[in-house]
């Protein structure tokens, strides 16, 4: 007689090689399940390549609509813009891409709480390029460094978000 899947010479059940194959097929698709669910929402270096750029934007809008030349030269921070917003398209993709094949989906902000992300999707430009015209209009570069320290506080507010909405669902 058999109780709790042991024979009475004390040994356990055999399973046939088909059993043993669908056994182990499930053990790796539950733990690629578990990966994909552990993955953080993207990875360390784009969470700091976001930040960094949210808090250059201030300084680089604020260079290029100073009335006269401030730290560089009107047509530089141009350039420095374009530069900076075309690294940041190539990063941005290659941490999408990089998601999309650990966990097979794309990277969603709809799962973010909209009491949230509506206020900053409209208010943080307001905030970075505001910054820039107010600097404009007084000369005081502490508006481009406070609307900096506030894109960063949001990158890592977002961040840190995520991280604890993706970790209630593993």
């Amino acid at each position: 007689m058999e109780t709790n899947g042991v024979h009475g010479d004390g040994h356990g059940i055999r399973l046939t090689q088909e059993q043993a194959r669908s056994a182990l097929a499930d053990t790796e698709q539950v733990r690629a399940s578990a990966a994909a669910l552990s993955a953080t929402p993207w990875p360390t270096w784009f969470f700091v390549t976001l930040t960094l750029y949210t808090a250059a934007l201030p300084i680089m809008c604020g260079g290029m609509l100073a009335e006269s030349d401030w730290l560089l030269p009107g047509p530089a921070w141009m350039g420095v813009m374009l530069a900076a917003t075309a690294v940041y398209g190539v990063l941005s993709a290659v941490a999408s891409k990089g998601w999309r094949e650990r966990t097979g989906v794309a990277l969603r902000y709809d799962v973010l709480p909209k009491r949230a992300t509506v206020p900053l999707a409209i208010g943080l430009p307001v905030v970075l390029v505001g910054s820039a015209l107010a600097f404009r209009s007084t000369g005081k570069p502490a508006w481009l460094i406070a609307a900096s320290l506030a894109g960063v506080a949001a990158s890592v507010g977002f961040h840190l978000t995520f991280v604890r909405l993706h970790r209630k669902t593993t």
